[in-house]
């Protein structure tokens, strides 16, 4: 019999269109329940996705601190993550939320 072979699913090789990173981002907005870290790796596979040297670039930031900050362990500040939102061409929106009555 065949072993079968696996190997790690990487998020960052599907998203190939803003829309596609925007969608994802979206998803993961809504699924954070207030976890920052787990929205500094999203936007961490999008850079990835993007290529982490040019958004470092665009953001102003160096290729290793940009690594450090959306790797999910810690959480980043809040002006970092404005910085990379701007340099993936996205853009951050708010909406009102229906109050339960």
């Amino acid at each position: 019999m065949e072993k079968t072979k696996t190997s790690k699913y990487d998020v960052a090789e599907h998203l190939r269109t803003p829309e596609e990173m925007a969608a994802y981002l979206e998803a993961c907005l809504e699924e954070a329940n207030g976890d920052a870290a787990f929205i500094a790796k999203a936007l961490g596979d999008i850079a990835r996705a993007k290529g982490m040297s040019q958004v470092a670039r665009e953001a102003g930031l160096s290729r290793e601190s940009l690594y450090k900050a959306l790797s999910g362990e810690r959480t980043p500040g809040f002006d970092t993550i404005l910085k990379v939102i701007g340099a993936l061409g996205l853009r951050l929106h708010a909406e009102a939320v229906q109050a339960n009555t």
